[in-house]
C-alpha cells in the first residue's frame, strides 16, 4: 500500500474543490487484468490505469488500500472508509443502493469455462438414464406394456390356459408375456389364441419394435452429441450440470434468478481447479476476468466458451452523495474516449476498439 502522486492537467478549480483537501484513499481488490498487484506491492491493470488517468486530469493525490473481496470493498466504501473504489466492480441495483457509481467504463458479460477433457461416457450414460426425459419415456413404455398385458388377460382368460386361473396368476402371466413381446424375448411357447388377443399382439409387437428403436437411437444420439460437443455449450445447458462461481460476486444473482444450483469458491483459480478435477462441469463468472485467468494458468486444461450473456458494466464506486461524483463522471468519460484507453485495452486484453 503506497502513495501515488498525480499532477494536474489543467483541472477546473471547481472540480478540485469538490474533493477532500487531503490525500484520497482509494480502495481496490485483486481482479486480473483490471487490478493486479506484483510482489513489490505495485498495482497495475485496466482499472488502476484508468484511475491514474482520472487522478491526473483532476490533479489528485491518492494512496491505494486493498480489500480481500468485492463485498468487503463495497461495504468499506459505503461506510466512507474509501473515497473511491477501483477494481472490476459490476454495477447492479443492489449495489447502487449502498454506493454511488461513476459512468460505466467497460461493458462486458458473463462467460462459461469448461474442461477441455473429454466427457466420461459412463457418467453421461448415468446422467441420461436419470434425466426427466428418459424416466418419462421409460415410464410411458412400462405403462403401455402393463395396459397391453391387462387387455390380453381380459381377452384370453376364459379361452387360454396360459393366461387363465386365479387373478394373480393369469394377470401376471399376461403382463410377463407383454414384456417379452415388447423386448422381442418371447420363446413362442405361449401366446394369445383369440382373434382379439392376436390382433392386439400383432399391433403391440410392431409398435414396440418401432418405439424401442426410436428410443435407443435417441439415447445413442444424445450421448454421441455430448461426447463430440461437450457437456456444456451455452447458458441453456447450465441447469442440468454442476456449476461453480465466485463467492460474493454479481454472478450469484444471475444464477439464483435462473434457479441454477451452484457452488461458490473464494477465488476464480479455486473454481478452475475444481473444473480440472471434474468436481464441477462449468464455472461461470465475468468473461474478461475468466478469460484472463484461464489464459495465464489453465490454458492447457480449461477453455472459455465463445459465448457471453447477462450484459453488465464496470464502474468506479463512491460513498453515497459525494459532491465529486460529477467530476469523476466527466473525467471517466474523457478517459475512455481517448487513444490511451484504446492502447490500455489492447495491452491487457488484446482488444482493438
Amino acid at each position: 500500500m503506497g502513495s501515488e502522486n498525480a499532477h494536474a492537467q489543467m483541472p477546473q478549480p471547481s472540480d478540485r474543490q469538490e474533493f477532500p483537501q487531503r490525500e484520497l484513499v482509494i480502495g481496490t481488490k485483486e481482479a486480473p487484468p483490471f487490478a493486479m498487484k506484483d510482489a513489490d506491492g505495485n498495482w497495475t491493470g485496466i482499472s488502476i490505469d484508468l484511475w491514474r488517468e482520472v487522478a491526473e486530469k483532476l490533479g489528485l493525490k491518492f494512496r491505494l488500500a486493498e480489500e480481500p473481496n468485492v463485498q468487503k470493498l463495497l461495504e468499506a466504501t459505503s461506510r466512507g472508509d474509501y473515497d473511491v473504489s477501483v477494481a472490476a466492480i459490476t454495477i447492479t441495483a443492489d449495489r447502487e443502493r449502498i454506493v454511488d457509481f461513476s459512468q460505466p467504463f467497460y461493458d462486458t458479460g458473463l462467460g462459461i469455462a469448461v474442461s477441455v477433457n473429454s466427457v466420461s461416457v459412463w457418467r453421461e450414460i448415468i446422467r441420461t438414464m436419470i434425466s426427466a426425459g428418459f424416466l418419462q419415456a421409460a415410464g410411458a413404455l412400462i405403462g403401455i406394456s402393463l395396459l397391453v398385458g391387462a387387455l390380453v388377460w381380459l381377452f384370453e382368460r376364459r379361452h387360454n390356459d396360459d393366461f387363465g386361473g386365479p387373478l394373480g396368476r393369469g394377470l401376471g402371466a399376461s403382463i410377463w408375456w407383454s414384456a417379452e413381446a415388447m423386448t422381442q424375448a418371447s420363446t413362442g411357447h405361449r401366446g394369445p389364441i383369440t382373434i382379439a388377443g392376436r390382433a392386439l399382439a400383432i399391433i403391440w409387437m410392431v409398435v414396440s419394435i418401432i418405439t424401442i428403436a426410436v428410443f435407443t437411437a435417441s439415447v445413442t444420439s444424445a450421448l454421441t452429441t455430448r461426447q463430440m460437443r461437450g457437456l456444456v455449450n451455452g447458458v441453456e445447458d447450465l441447469p442440468g450440470v454442476r456449476v461453480g462461481t465466485l463467492a460474493n460476486s454479481a454472478t450469484i444473482g444471475f444464477l439464483d434468478g435462473e434457479r441454477i444450483k451452484h457452488r461458490t469458491f473464494p477465488q476464480v483459480a479455486d473454481g478452475l481447479k475444481a473444473l480440472e478435477a471434474g468436481s464441477i462441469d462449468a464455472f461461470v463468472y465475468d468473461k474478461p476476468l475468466l478469460a484472463w485467468t484461464v489464459e495465464q494458468r489453465f490454458s492447457s486444461t480449461v477453455q472459455v466458451l465463445d459465448v457471453d450473456f447477462e450484459p453488465q458494466s464496470y464502474g468506479l464506486a463512491m460513498p453515497l452523495g459525494r459532491p465529486y461524483r460529477k467530476a469523476i463522471d466527466v473525467a471517466v468519460l474523457q478517459a475512455v474516449h481517448d487513444q490511451r484507453w484504446k492502447r490500455t485495452l489492447f495491452q491487457y486484453l488484446g482488444e482493438k476498439q
